[in-house]
């Protein structure tokens, strides 16, 4: 490494352990944990829950396209980028959603604890829904909250500081909501959810708004004259989307779109059936929990500190690329756990791989979404990005089962491999525009 060069990562270095230290990393680190608490309460871990009461396995299925709402949160967003939340107007554009959203999911898990999911089902359904809708909103929210209080040589710093306690979160809505469960009941563990979501609902009320939010486009309740009211609500859902391909231009903003929804493809076929397999491996429930869900949730947070590092020090393109590779690789680490059926230390080591190398791609993608958002339309261009990103993984992953029953495991985890390359192919062609930029407003 020439001189220069090593001043410069040396400097990068210094600026990440700066971003690191400053309050607004503190911020996101709750906010992560508020945005990764109910991820599992509102997916896996209700599907659980939901067997044990005697749900079949058709109706847990059609209960988890409730889960769309945080694939379709682009539809709203534009609402959240442009209206402050009723009754919390004084808070801001961004703390008022926070607040708001944060709300509904202390109220939703109270609810859903109450009524119990052997209640009535009409009521927990949508309950449900209300649930993830705030769920979803609130990660809208954080997001832009995230993107406009830094710039874009820090986000990842500040998305690794996200990382960090979105997987702590996850540890507590997904192992803890098991245990509290196991010992005193689903009510008593969906409960305590509604009591943890008061840690981010207080930061949420302390937390400073960004300028950014209040300059970049004007409210739509600022007038009081309906029909400018709804000129204006048309162009919040107009004007997002165009800002998008006017700046890149159409052709860049579909190959941006695919990309971006290519990304983590290897990872999103593995979703639905690494369960199943690691039952089919021969491991107990107690093994994948212990393995899979309390081991491998720490292992993804390492692999989040290093890609916010990665990006720091050898800069997005590079960074995107060794993430790409990583994700694909991780994968054949399956054939490991298929070769050697139900040893713990197979498990540990594909673990090991796959998670690190989930977390390192997570904050890298977020990173590189983040710089293609306009500061004008922050909320609703990250929504659509992060919307794409994990449209793939709902597709491609309900038909993962029909794969391995034409084939076998091994082969599925070969072709899960091989997905990546029409990925690098978009990166090869997108690498002169992909760089250490400042969004462009």
């Amino acid at each position: 490494m020439s001189a220069t060069a090593a001043a410069a990562a040396g400097t990068r270095w210094q600026q990440l352990r700066r971003v690191l230290a400053t309050p607004s990393a503190a911020v996101m680190l709750v906010f992560g944990f508020g945005s990764g608490l109910p991820f599992l309460p509102l997916g896996w871990v209700l599907s659980t829950w939901l067997r044990e009461v005697g749900f079949d396995l058709v109706t847990i299925g059609l209960v988890s396209f409730v889960s769309w709402f945080y694939v379709l949160k682009f539809l709203w967003a534009p609402l959240l980028d442009r209206v402050r939340a009723p009754g919390l107007a004084s808070l801001g554009r961004r703390r008022s959603w926070l607040v708001f959203a944060q709300s509904g999911l202390i109220v939703g898990f109270g609810l859903l604890a109450a009524v119990a999911a052997d209640g009535p089902l009409p009521t927990f359904l949508l309950l449900l829904a209300l649930t993830t809708w705030a769920g979803a909103s609130q990660d809208i929210v954080v997001d832009a909250y995230r993107i406009e209080i830094a710039p874009i040589e820090a986000q990842g710093a500040l998305i690794a500081s996200y990382q960090l306690g979105y997987r702590v979160g996850m540890i507590f809505g997904g192992a803890g909501v098991l245990l509290v469960a196991d010992r005193y009941g689903w009510s008593a563990a969906y409960a305590m959810l509604a009591v943890l979501m008061l840690l981010p609902l207080l930061t949420s009320l302390r937390a400073s708004e960004p300028v950014l939010a209040e300059s970049a486009a004007p409210a739509i309740d600022a007038n009081p004259e309906l029909s400018l009211r709804f000129a204006r609500a048309r162009r919040a859902f107009i004007e997002p989307f165009q800002d998008f391909v006017v700046r890149h231009g159409w052709k860049v903003a579909l190959l941006l779109l695919v990309f971006v929804g290519l990304y983590k493809m290897p990872d999103q076929m593995l979703g639905v059936l690494a369960g199943p397999f690691y039952i089919d491996s021969g491991f107990s429930k107690s093994q994948i929990a212990t393995v899979s869900k309390l081991y491998g949730v720490w292992i993804g947070l390492a692999g989040a500190f290093a890609g916010g590092v990665a990006l720091a020090l050898i800069g997005q393109r590079v960074a995107l690329l060794g993430a790409a590779l990583a994700v694909a690789l991780s994968n054949l680490l399956y054939l490991l756990m298929s070769l050697h059926p139900g040893e713990t230390w197979a498990f540990v080591a594909t673990i090991s791989g796959d998670n690190f190398a989930q977390g390192f791609a997570g904050v890298v993608l977020v990173a590189f979404m983040s710089g293609l958002t306009s500061p004008r339309y922050t909320a609703t261009q990250f929504a659509l990005l992060t919307s794409f990103a994990n449209l793939s993984g709902k597709l491609v992953g309900g038909l993962s089962g029909f794969i391995v029953q034409a084939s076998s495991y091994t082969v599925f985890f070969l072709i899960s491999a091989v997905s990546i390359v029409p990925t690098l192919a978009l990166l090869g062609l997108l690498w002169r525009r992909i760089g250490p930029r400042a969004r462009k407003s």
